[in-house]
């Protein structure tokens, strides 16, 4: 398998003209530059545990857990070590190779982190990959987990620099690259992506991928498709709106970009799959995509859930991948 060199000159005309290539034509580019860098018929299955629930000062327009939301969702603390890792070893036995970890936090506070790094520590001795997504970190904290055996910090940037403001005011575009330059520079892997069908224009989509492929390209990338909460600020906008759900082939035409503009990079389908057909899910395959996130729920909102997956994969000839949990990059001096 000969590799593609990942660029990160790309400018926005190009990606645009990416976006506007004949459907079949983009899909071929797509899927060959996925079969020169990964294997042709394996998934990813992750599983993403929300460790602390609601109650997030964050005012992020889609979020169901942000204080300003309206949803009706109780806040909770920051589970026990042992409750976290009994999920874990239940994900593993339904597959999953990556467990994830997300916390409603605006930033982890002195106090969690030594529960946040028994969690890492478990989490790696059944041999998966791990990721968690705690809001912004400070070098420190990065450095600790890090230390710790995290694989994978999960923090997207959402949508395109110019629309970021949006969709959330609380943090700027750029407090979300600086925690990124702290993940990196600790040594762990970056998971970083965002959320289309947020009533933003392909103009967004574009510089959301522009973004992200002129950053040192994250290992993972997850599309999120929105799922509109009813109390959340775009959920209630763009209830019974054309634009509450975005197009299924622009859809899988972001999934191919994606893996077109960040050749080496996993492109996970994550939030808004539960609603997708099976026939889009198989064009985002075909497109590039090669990690899902399995189980009935993914943080607050639904997922697919394990054995209608199971059932997916198995109609497709798609094939579990083998976690590799040992995958840290080399952490700056």
């Amino acid at each position: 398998m000969t590799q593609t060199a990942a660029r990160t000159d790309w400018t926005r005309d190009e990606i645009a003209a990416l976006f506007d290539l004949p459907f079949n034509d983009l899909m071929f580019e797509a899927q060959s530059i996925h079969r020169a860098n990964h294997p042709r018929n394996e998934v990813q299955l992750s599983t993403l545990l929300s460790i602390k629930t609601g109650g997030c000062p964050e005012d992020c327009g889609y979020c169901s857990q942000s204080t300003e939301a309206e949803s009706g969702l109780k806040a909770t603390k920051l589970m026990d070590v042992q409750a976290v890792l009994q999920s874990a070893a239940q994900a593993k036995d339904h597959g999953s190779g990556r467990f994830c970890m997300g916390a409603a936090w605006r930033n982890p506070k002195e106090r969690d982190m030594p529960k946040l790094i028994e969690m890492v520590k478990g989490v790696r001795q059944m041999g998966m990959e791990t990721c968690m997504t705690l809001g912004m970190l400070s070098s420190t904290q990065a450095k600790q987990l890090a230390d710790a055996g995290l694989d994978y910090y999960n923090h997207n940037i959402d949508t395109s620099p110019e629309n970021y403001a949006n969709v959330i005011t609380t943090r700027t575009f750029e407090d979300r690259i600086e925690t990124l330059e702290n993940v990196r520079s600790a040594g762990i892997n970056v998971c970083c992506g965002g959320i289309v069908g947020m009533g933003e224009t392909r103009s967004d989509r574009i510089g959301f991928l522009h973004a992200l492929g002129t950053m040192p390209h994250p290992e993972s990338v997850p599309i999120n498709a929105l799922v509109p909460v009813a109390g959340t600020v775009l959920g209630d906008m763009l209830k019974d709106t054309p634009l509450a759900k975005i197009d299924e082939v622009e859809f899988v035409r972001t999934v191919a970009v994606a893996r077109i503009v960040m050749p080496q990079s996993m492109v996970r389908l994550s939030a808004g799959r539960e609603s997708m057909s099976e026939a889009c899910q198989a064009l985002c395959f075909m497109a590039g995509a090669n990690s899902i996130f399995t189980g009935d729920k993914l943080l607050t909102a639904a997922n697919a859930g394990d054995d209608k997956d199971s059932a997916l994969l198995s109609k497709l000839g798609l094939m579990p991948m083998m976690a590799q949990p040992h995958g840290h990059l080399e952490a700056a001096e």
